[in-house]
């Protein structure tokens, strides 16, 4: 039943015949939305999804109204944000927003104001770094 083709190699199959349905791997099951654990073992979308709704939170309600400076030392300290809690000094927030280290301190206390950020330690000269709390808003 095989016939040679033009370039000399048998045919396998006949010309009209089916090819048989092929075993595929089982298919991977859809992505739920939960939480997966990666090498390291710990969680990655629910964590992701906090932050994403603190961040969709803060400019859905919250960022109407505030001023460049605000919204900057804002993004700076969500992004610094680690175990709940950002630690960055006023002058490292100043360089990265680039804005001056007076600005950083009115901002703060601006967002701190309209319940955007709580600090949670105030530190200074021979103190250390402070620490910040940032919350999306209402």
């Amino acid at each position: 039943m095989t016939e040679k083709p033009r370039n000399g190699n048998p045919r396998i199959l006949p010309r009209d015949s089916v090819l048989p349905p092929m075993n595929p791997e089982p298919p991977e099951p859809m992505d739920s939305g939960r939480a997966t654990r990666n090498p390291k073992g710990t969680r990655t979308k629910r964590k992701a999804a906090g932050r994403f709704g603190v961040l969709n939170e803060f400019v859905d309600c919250s960022m109407d109204g505030l001023t460049r400076a605000e919204i900057a030392v804002w993004l700076v300290l969500y992004r610094d944000v680690r175990d709940g809690v950002a630690s960055t000094s006023q002058s490292d927030i100043a360089r990265r927003a680039g804005i001056s280290r007076k600005s950083v301190g009115k901002a703060i206390r601006k967002l701190e104001g309209r319940g955007l950020l709580q600090v949670v330690y105030r530190g200074g000269f021979h103190r250390g770094i402070s620490k910040y709390r940032v919350r999306g808003g209402t």
